[in-house]
Order: C-alpha cells, then structure tokens, then sequence
C-alpha cells in the first residue's frame, strides 16, 4: 500500500503545484472542465480534500450533512487549499487508512478504492489546472503511467462521470492517453 500512498503524494504535489502558480486575475478563467472556473476547480478539489478526514473517521456523508458544499475558498483560496490537502494527507498516512470501509456517496468502499479515485481526480485535474493558467501541464510519467493501468482496471463504460473518450495515435504516451481516456483533448 506504501506505493499508492506514494502515487498519492505525487498526485498531491503536482496538484499544489498548480495552485501555487494561480495569479490573482486568473480564478475566473475557464478550465477544461465546462461548468468550472479555475475558482470552481480548485473549491472541488479543496471540498474533496475536506471530506478525506471525515469519511476516514467512519462518518457518513449524511453526518457532514452540508458543511462541505458551497464557497469553501474563502478571502485565502490557496491557504485554505494547503491546510486541507494537509489535513487529507495527514488522516491518508495514518495506519490502516487504506483497509477501512469509507462511506461514499455512492456506497460502501474499501479505502484502497478511495485512495485510488482521490489520486487520480488530483492528478487529471492538477493537468486540468495547469492548461487553465498556461502553466507546464506535464505530469509525472510514473503517475501517469500507474493512473492509467488502474484507470483501465474500472468499469466506467456509460459512466456520466467523464465526456467519452478522445482518440490518440496509437503511439501516444501514457500521460496523452489517461488525459484522453477522459474525454479531455490533450
């Protein structure tokens, strides 16, 4: 589990890159997610981070009720962004955090499942980010390369959750081809 916990950790960081690079004039510019602004991105990412401790702790999303919905950045956006992704981290390294059941809103999961779907929305949106306020989009290609083998593990065919996959050359990288497989233009 120390190798995912690792992916999670670069996951993390190539994230907070991002969001440390983000200039005052640019929360309002559109991201390659339709419905979001940079703002809106990064309030997602921070609302998901909110939810690891919680969920971890055994509570349910009923329990949090809507203390997670909303305006989560505040006056302090990447403040508020660092002390959540801390805190997520923190409550990811504690033992035993990937063999708990977590509550989702979708169901019961094993946290393993958890991990694996917080390190890939890091990931995939840190590149979202990234083309958004036109900073260096390049992930890191181990990172790529492990999201997509688990991202072709999942059962996702129909899924609402991404716009249908975009056709690349067949000789395209790993990072080019996790990027496309949800329905994002590299």
């Amino acid at each position: 589990m120390s190798e995912l916990l690792d992916l999670h950790g670069r996951a993390m960081a190539e994230f907070d890159g991002r969001v440390r690079e983000i200039m005052v004039t640019q929360w309002t510019d559109p991201t390659p997610c339709a419905d979001w602004d940079v703002h809106d991105l990064v309030n997602h990412l921070v609302g998901e981070q909110l939810w690891v401790p919680h969920l971890l702790a055994g509570n349910t999303v009923e329990d949090a009720g809507d203390r997670y919905d909303g305006d989560l950045l505040g006056e302090h956006p990447v403040t508020t962004w660092e002390v959540a992704s801390r805190e997520a981290r923190s409550a990811w390294l504690q033992p035993g955090s990937t063999d708990r059941t977590v509550h989702l809103s979708f169901g019961d999961a094993p946290g393993e499942v958890y991990l694996w779907q917080m390190t890939f929305d890091l990931a995939v949106h840190a590149w979202d980010l990234a083309r958004a306020i036109g900073a260096d989009d390049r992930l890191d290609p181990g990172l790529s390369h492990a999201l997509l083998g688990w991202w072709h593990n999942q059962d996702l065919d129909g899924s609402a959750i991404f716009d249908p996959p975009v056709p690349v050359d067949g000789d395209a990288d790993d990072q080019t081809r996790l990027i496309a497989a949800t329905g994002r233009r590299p």
